[in-house]
C-alpha cells in the first residue's frame, strides 16, 4: 500500500530581522551646574532562529520588541552615552550574548546636536545669566548617523551623516560635456556649486582586540576634511568634487577604509533678467529643488573591498 506524502511547498522563509524602530532617548549629564546632551534615535533589528515564529506563530525565540526598547532606556541610564557608535556597541553586544537565538543584532542610531546658549555678561532678576550652563538650542547643520552591526565574534561599525548643506558660490564650472538633440543646458564657466551631503563611511575596527577608534574626535575630524576638501576644490563637475572629499577622509584618517557618498546636486540657475532691463551678472539666482542631479560614488582606501551597501545612503 503506497502513503502519499504530503509535497514540499515551493516557498522559502527568507532573511528575517524585528527589533523596535526610532527609540528617542535623551540623556542629561548633570556636571554640578553645566549639562550635557545627547539626543538620539535608535532602531534595533535583530535576526537569527526565528523561523518558527514565521511558520508556525511560535514565539518562543522571540524577545519582545517592546523589551528591546526598554534596553534602550535603561542602557541609557547603566552605560550612559559616551557616543552613538559606543551606545551602539553596548547594545549590540548584549542582544547577541544574552539571547541565544539572536545570531546577530543591527543598531541604526541617528545623533541629533544641540550647542550650549550664549548668554549676556548681566546678571538677571532670578540667576546669574553668566552662570546659564543647561539651556541650549538644537543645531540644525546635519543629522549624524551610525550603523553597528553583531554577529557575535565580528563588529561592522559605519558611521556618517545626512543633511549636511554646502555651497560654493564660485570656482565651479560645468563645460565639455556631451550634448545631443535633447540638450538645452548652457555650458557654465562660473557657477554656484551646492549639493546636501549623505556621506557613510566605514571604521577598519572589526573586533575587541583592536583598539577601538575615539568616535567623537573621528566624526569631528572627518566632517573636517570633507567641508575642507568642498571649499578647496576648484570643480569641474561635482563627481571630481566628491572624490575630493572621499579622498581627503581617506588620507588622514587611518581608522578608515571606505567612504560612500550620495550627493544630489542643488542647482542654481541665473535668473534672466533682461525683460526688465537689468544685468544679471551672476548676482540673482532661481534655486530648484527638484528635479535634481544625484552624484553618487564609493572611495576606498587601495587593498580594501567595498562594504557599504550603494544604497544606504540614497533616496
Amino acid at each position: 500500500m503506497t502513503v502519499n506524502s504530503r509535497p514540499a511547498r515551493p516557498v522559502m522563509l527568507g532573511q528575517n530581522q524585528y527589533g523596535k524602530a526610532e527609540n528617542r532617548v535623551v540623556k542629561i549629564t548633570r556636571d554640578g551646574a553645566t549639562h550635557h546632551i545627547k539626543d538620539l534615535n535608535v532602531s534595533v533589528a535583530l535576526s537569527g532562529d526565528m523561523d518558527e515564529v514565521h511558520l508556525s506563530g511560535s514565539n518562543a525565540n522571540v524577545l519582545p520588541t517592546d523589551t528591546t526598547k526598554n534596553t534602550v532606556y535603561a542602557f541609557a541610564k547603566e552605560h550612559g552615552i559616551e557616543s552613538a557608535e559606543q551606545f551602539g556597541i553596548h547594545l549590540a553586544r548584549h542582544f547577541v550574548t544574552s539571547q541565544e537565538p539572536i545570531k546577530t543584532a543591527r543598531i541604526r542610531i541617528e545623533e541629533y546636536a544641540w550647542e550650549r546658549i550664549a548668554t549676556s555678561d548681566a546678571n538677571s532678576k532670578f540667576i546669574g545669566a553668566d552662570e546659564v550652563k543647561h539651556s541650549f538650542v538644537r543645531q540644525g547643520q546635519e543629522t549624524r548617523v551610525t550603523q553597528i552591526t553583531y554577529d557575535g565574534e565580528s563588529w561592522e561599525v559605519v558611521s556618517g551623516l545626512k543633511d549636511l548643506v554646502v555651497m560654493n558660490s564660485t570656482n565651479s564650472e560645468f563645460w565639455g560635456y556631451v550634448k545631443d538633440k535633447y540638450t538645452t543646458l548652457p555650458e557654465a564657466y562660473d557657477r554656484i556649486l551646492a549639493t546636501q551631503v549623505s556621506a557613510r563611511w566605514r571604521f577598519n575596527w572589526t573586533d575587541d582586540e583592536q583598539k577601538a577608534p575615539n568616535w567623537e574626535k573621528s566624526y569631528a575630524q572627518v566632517k573636517k576634511h570633507m567641508l575642507q576638501a568642498f571649499a578647496e576644490t576648484y570643480s569641474l563637475s561635482l563627481q571630481q568634487t566628491l572624490y575630493q572629499m572621499g579622498s581627503r577622509i581617506i588620507e588622514n584618517r587611518g581608522e578608515i577604509d571606505e567612504v560612500r557618498f550620495s550627493l544630489p546636486n542643488k542647482h542654481h540657475f541665473l535668473v534672466d533678467l533682461e525683460p526688465f532691463g537689468l544685468k544679471n551678472d551672476n548676482e540673482v539666482y532661481f534655486a530648484a529643488d527638484r528635479p535634481y542631479g544625484l552624484i553618487e560614488a564609493t572611495i576606498l582606501r587601495d587593498g580594501c573591498e567595498p562594504k557599504i551597501p550603494v544604497d544606504l545612503t540614497n533616496l
